[in-house]
């Protein structure tokens, strides 16, 4: 009869632990850091991105960068994937500055995607201001591995 118990409670243990949510990554969350994480923006660039932010990109990829449309990485009834999430949760982190700069100017469209191009509507100053704004988003660990990747390479 006792084993039977500890039978019954470990089982609903496993089946708790199997049944949570826990979002995948492959971001180390130890602080073993060789880099420094000053990040490259300033308090102000981001309150300035914040404005441009949420005037011409909330609307598509959430106040916060947490993505509107979930999930994220199954297309919609267009044969498109819907906006990714910017903060932790997607791919943004995965790209260089440049990329992303790129991606801002030129939309989606010369990647497959809907994004419109921001190149005619947004100065090189609110690019930079909207990714500093983007990064805000982004944990520590996110940030350096980022960095690790090359984040600042032009």
């Amino acid at each position: 009869m006792k084993t039977l118990k500890i039978f019954s409670i470990l089982s609903i243990l496993f089946l708790i632990v199997g049944c949570s949510e826990k979002k995948e990554s492959t971001v180390s969350t130890e602080n073993s850091s060789s880099i420094d994480l000053k990040r490259w923006y300033s308090d102000d660039m981001v309150q300035n991105g914040k404005e441009v932010y949420v005037t011409n990109c909330a609307s598509c990829h959430g106040l916060k960068g947490e993505g509107v449309i979930l999930p994220w990485t199954e297309k919609m009834d267009n044969g498109r994937y819907p906006p990714p999430p910017l903060n932790d949760d997607a791919h943004a982190w995965h790209h260089p500055i440049k990329a992303l700069r790129f991606t801002i100017n030129e939309g989606g469209k010369p990647i497959g995607g809907v994004m419109p191009a921001f190149k005619d509507k947004l100065t090189s100053k609110d690019v930079d201001n909207v990714i500093a704004h983007i990064q805000s988003f982004w944990s520590d660990p996110y940030y350096e591995e980022w960095l690790r990747r090359t984040g600042l390479s032009k």
